[in-house]
């Protein structure tokens, strides 16, 4: 599977999760391209992709940043928006800021998407076991859905 896994990140925090999904992507065996939507988008939509892994930081009061939303809008200009079931998104935040803010980038762009898969949800940077074992578990979770998904589909069994 083609997987493009696009972040943006403020403090290297989400960057550092998407490392970790990227890494545990191509461990199940998939082709990743790692991409920081703060690039040339063209460029990376310019291959095509199964699954697309959105990451994100969390902006004042709960909102996307606006680097992300460019990407989206690229996104959406590209081709038109990914189905839904093949998008997934991740994002880091911080608590102290208020529960109904935390992670707000990353349920707001979930919504946007209407994406059926949990949003990982990771507090400031990610570290220990704990973060790892959540970390690989959504991945597991997500990886196993579209595989499911391309399996029922037979013009997917036959490419």
């Amino acid at each position: 599977m083609q997987i493009l896994v696009a972040y943006a990140s403020l403090s290297g925090n989400t960057r550092d999760v998407a490392r970790q999904l990227a890494a545990r992507c191509q461990w199940h065996g998939h082709q990743v391209r790692l991409f920081d939507v703060d690039g040339d988008a063209a460029h990376a939509l310019a291959r095509p992709h199964d699954l697309l892994l959105l990451g994100s930081w969390t902006d004042n009061a709960g909102r996307t940043p606006a680097e992300m939303k460019r990407f989206v809008a690229a996104v959406r200009d590209h081709g038109g928006l990914p189905s839904a079931q093949r998008v997934a998104v991740f994002g880091t935040g911080e608590t102290q800021w208020g529960l109904e803010y935390y992670c707000g980038a990353a349920h707001r762009l979930a919504r946007f998407f209407s994406s059926p898969h949990a949003v990982l949800e990771i507090e400031q940077m990610p570290h220990g076991a704990a973060d790892t074992l959540a970390i690989h578990s959504w991945a597991d979770t997500v990886l196993a859905h579209i595989e499911t998904l391309d399996h029922a589909d037979p013009a997917r069994r036959h490419a």
